[in-house]
């Protein structure tokens, strides 16, 4: 406990310097933007801004990216509740009981669970950074690479068990991303594969690319395909600071979502995005009347916000003390923080515990500022989502363009994101999920690398995978989660569910 407070205060004395609490304010306020205006998330935003962070100190350039994620999960409730259009993917959910409490002229109280319960699980989120950081780390000192490989498979098996709609279809994403993960040239023979002749795939598809051109430009095709549901409600927003009665009625659901999004963020798959989906489908059943549900239940609001804050601030723990990044935008973490010459995993603790921990500390500080600049400021963001979308999509896809060209100044990526675009789009309309492509894409290069590395300290024994006892366990549990996911019952609950929105 001492060693705790003692790195906690280390934290906020690296965290409080004037230069970083400018910088987590910057990405608290950008992050709040783009989550408000649907058509460019966090994954675009961050890839625009890692040519930004060259000249920035590592501690300030990762504070200041880490409030543009978060403050994404803040932003995007506030067009999920007004314009029944989730600003970010996390807010998919909220739409379907926020939108309805706006309404019924309850909009301001919808913003203010919304944001009450995401300072709460934030504030919750932070400290179980603090606690598990050095545990977790010590535990990542005596894994091989056999263990890195099974975590990762247990990864994908929970992104393809929460991952709304088909099963086979989240599977056939997940094997597609790790296909485009090989393209490319292989590091150890120095062979080309799946390049096609094509020197620009010589480097393999780049991650900003892919991930800007699904996520980015796909989002804009399909926000131009549904225009005529873009419509601010008409009632007033109201009071914001919810009543005695709704707050007793929230704050069960807001514990219950704060743990389940906690819990899925700091499992190595997609669990930013997903923990708010399962908080919803438990605030369901749980719920005495489930009819309420998508006609203004509070807790269908309170219960996945929790979850969704929470999920995005642990999905650091995999990130800083194993050094695999759980979602895409835990991906172009890793980005940034290789610029700067910092390797992600247990080593950044013990060399780099300014970075650490002023990053843990940060959090609290963005969460605060978050609550301010978000309930006094719903005026500016209701006249903002006031432009129309036909105005804003074509300054979107240009700084997606430029973006995406400051990186490695190659007019093939701007190309690509609006190929990627227009896949992304078809999948949508399919009904696939694109995140599940994204995480297998992320993952499969640090696969493939710790699957030959294991094989070689083997020989070539595959035995490996399960003569070791944490390997072993990882993997029967994958294989576990895969085979209650398949069966009936758990998949007609599961489809009831995710397929909600």
């Amino acid at each position: 406990m001492t060693d705790l407070l003692a790195n906690l205060g280390l934290g906020f004395s690296v965290a409080l310097t004037f230069q970083n609490l400018g910088l987590c304010f910057l990405g608290c306020l950008v992050g709040t933007l783009i989550g408000v205006l649907p058509g460019v998330g966090p994954i675009a935003t961050i890839a625009m801004l890692l040519p930004i962070t060259f000249g920035l100190d590592p501690v300030g350039a990762l504070i200041m990216l880490a409030g543009i994620y978060y403050g994404a999960q803040y932003g995007g409730s506030t067009t999920a509740i007004l314009v029944n259009i989730p600003g970010e993917a996390t807010s998919v959910i909220t739409t379907l009981d926020g939108h309805q409490m706006a309404r019924q002229g309850r909009a301001g109280i919808a913003l203010g669970i919304a944001a009450m319960g995401s300072f709460f699980a934030g504030t919750v989120a932070t400290l179980l950074i603090a606690a598990l950081g050095a545990p977790l780390t010590g535990l990542a000192m005596i894994f091989g690479p056999a263990e890195y490989f099974a975590l990762m498979v247990m990864g994908l098996v929970f992104a393809v068990v929460l991952a709304r709609g088909s099963v086979l279809k989240a599977v056939a994403m997940i094997l597609v991303g790790i296909l485009l993960a090989s393209v490319g040239t292989d590091l150890e023979t120095g062979q080309e594969r799946m390049t096609f002749g094509l020197n620009f795939l010589a480097d393999g598809v780049d991650f900003s690319v892919l991930a800007m051109g699904l996520f980015g430009v796909a989002e804009i095709l399909r926000n131009l395909d549904q225009t005529e549901t873009r419509e601010v409600v008409r009632q007033q927003i109201g009071r914001l600071l919810p009543g005695r009665a709704e707050l007793k009625q929230a704050a069960p659901s807001v514990l219950r979502g704060t743990a389940i999004g906690s819990i899925l963020g700091i499992l190595p798959g997609n669990g930013a995005v997903l923990g708010p989906f399962a908080s919803y489908a438990i605030e369901k059943r749980l719920a005495k009347d489930p009819s309420r549900f998508g006609h203004g239940a509070i807790e269908g609001v309170a219960g996945p916000e929790s979850a969704n804050n929470a999920g995005s601030q642990t999905s650091f723990i995999p990130l800083l003390t194993l050094g695999i990044p759980p979602n895409a935008v835990m991906a172009l973490m890793v980005g940034a923080m290789t610029i700067h010459g910092i390797i992600p995993g247990p080593g950044v603790m013990t060399k780099n515990p300014n970075l650490f921990w002023g990053m843990i500390a940060s959090m609290w500080i963005g969460n605060l500022m978050l609550l301010i600049i978000n309930l006094p400021l719903v005026g500016l963001w209701v006249r903002l989502l006031k432009v129309p979308y036909r105005l804003m999509f074509p300054a979107i896809l240009m700084f997606c363009s430029i973006g995406i060209y400051s990186i490695n100044s190659l007019p093939t990526d701007v190309m690509f994101i609006a190929f990627f675009g227009v896949v992304g789009y078809a999948l949508i309309k399919l009904g696939f999920e694109p995140a599940p492509l994204l995480l297998g894409f992320v993952l499969g290069r640090l696969m493939e690398e710790y699957l030959r590395r294991s094989l070689t300290l083997s020989r070539g024994d595959p035995m490996v995978f399960f003569e070791r006892p944490v390997t072993a366990v990882l993997l029967l549990i994958s294989v576990a989660m895969l085979a209650l996911a398949l069966t009936p019952k758990l998949r007609k609950s599961r489809d009831e569910v995710f397929t909600e929105a």
